[in-house]
């Protein structure tokens, strides 16, 4: 009995309440994208899921470069709620909505030089390049939408309404997969279906996040009048805040950009391979995407409140449920890896080839989870500087070895490159790791 309090009591408890409702609604996320694929998969060309592989990675790009509207958001509006500032709370939501909407509108104006410039970059052969632009010029419709979105989950989570979050992304990602099947199986609308689907379902996630805000805005109290929205100096604390989080997410989206680019130059069968197989990290990722969650909460907890021994068991019980999960992960992928491989597409070629490199997708989650859980560590801890150069360190050495993939004529070689840069983003935060750990409080005479 004590041997087993010893391994599971209280402390992996709550760390498994905090973690379980986001790992039920992150799951939704993978699922949504193997849809995306599948539905494409068995239309009659691997040009389709192409297609979709790089008008996601566009979309990616461009939308994860404003990621801090989610982090910093839960971050300020938490800290507002702490200090029972009704207004705070409404306000630091009210200007983080501000910026969603000004940027999904200058994207949308902005659409046509953004992908000629993608495509320029990208270099997919003429029938992908056809139909990704299809899928971009529909998709295009959402950015308001979709970064709102960001916005609302933030705010939600600094709330710590786990329930909310779970009914909004099984909802949103449940119509839109929906959608997809009607659009493409039913009506025929090949990628541009894909895109709608996306561009309905978000909007629809924005009425139903502000239904899901309603009882926590009633119980806060406050008004909308006189936030501040406006303020020059909370807006500048805000932008200066979210500078870190924005490089840094800059360069993540850009280490998958150049794998996309890069797997385009094998032809339409690899980087349809490729595509497949990427689904298998975003089906890795929502399990250590929830742990990581969990360590940002409970970390922050203990670094604000200067709790060494806290701060410590924080990132010790995180990291061995972010771990195992990694193990399970890849235990499961490596049993069901070819199932999955053809539920996601019909054509031969494809699954051939995604079977020839499925080892190194079975991997990723091993080779990815010291990345995952330190980024949750680190950002917990507001230690977003180190944060930053690390990612852009790794991105460059990625960069360098993927390029000699490529000349090398090798997506094995370009395969080892992407796990590789997973693994090393890991190992340098955990090297600078105990420059973190808080300092022990010095006794008062």
């Amino acid at each position: 009995m004590n041997q087993t309090r010893r391994w599971f009591g209280k402390g992996d408890r709550r760390v498994l309440a905090l973690t379980l409702p986001i790992i039920l609604s992150n799951a939704t996320v993978p699922l949504l994208g193997a849809v995306d694929t599948a539905v494409v998969g068995h239309l009659d060309s691997p040009h389709y899921i192409g297609a979709v592989a790089v008008g996601a990675l566009i979309f990616s790009y461009v939308f994860w470069s404003f990621g801090f509207l989610r982090m910093a958001t839960t971050g300020l509006a938490a800290q507002a709620y702490g200090r029972r500032d009704a207004n705070g709370v409404r306000a630091v939501f009210a200007r983080a909505a501000l910026i969603a909407v000004v940027a999904g509108l200058a994207v949308m104006v902005l659409q046509w030089p953004i992908i000629e410039l993608a495509m320029t970059l990208i270099a997919p052969t003429p029938a992908v390049e056809a139909a990704a632009r299809d899928y971009f010029h529909v998709r295009i419709w959402a950015s308001p939408a979709t970064l709102m979105q960001y916005c609302m989950l933030g705010w939600l989570l600094a709330m710590r309404d786990s329930r909310a979050v779970f009914i909004f992304q099984v909802f949103l990602n449940s119509l839109n997969i929906i959608l997809d099947i009607l659009f493409v199986q039913g009506f025929g609308w090949d990628v541009r279906g894909v895109a709608g689907a996306t561009v309905i379902a978000d909007y629809s996630g924005v009425v139903l996040g502000w239904f899901l805000m309603q009882p926590h805005l009633k119980r806060l109290g406050g008004t909308w009048r006189g936030i501040g929205l406006f303020d020059r100096g909370q807006l500048a604390r805000l932008m200066k805040i979210n500078g870190d989080i924005f490089i840094r997410t800059m360069a993540l989206t850009s280490a998958f950009a150049l794998f996309t680019s890069f797997s385009a130059r094998f032809g339409e069968v690899t980087l349809a391979a490729n595509a497949v197989l990427q689904n298998f990290l975003m089906f890795g990722s929502f399990a250590l995407d929830g742990f990581a969650h969990a360590a940002e909460t409970l970390v922050g907890q203990a670094y604000g409140a200067e709790k060494r021994k806290q701060f410590m068991w924080a990132v010790r019980k995180t990291t061995i449920w972010s771990v195992v999960s990694a193990i399970v992960m890849s235990g499961m992928f490596a049993l069901a890896g070819p199932w999955i491989i053809d539920a996601l597409t019909s054509i031969p070629e494809v699954r051939t080839a995604s079977y020839e490199y499925l080892i190194w997708a079975v991997i990723l989650p091993v080779t990815g989870v010291l990345g995952f859980q330190f980024d949750g560590v680190f950002l917990g801890a507001m230690q977003t500087k180190h944060w930053r150069n690390m990612m852009l360190v790794s991105v460059a050495i990625y960069a360098g070895f993927a390029w000699w993939a490529v000349t090398m004529g090798s997506n094995h070689f370009l395969w080892a490159a992407f796990n590789g840069f997973f693994l090393l983003r890991g190992l340098t935060l955990m090297v600078l790791f105990p420059t973190i750990i808080p300092k022990p409080r010095q006794a008062v005479a």
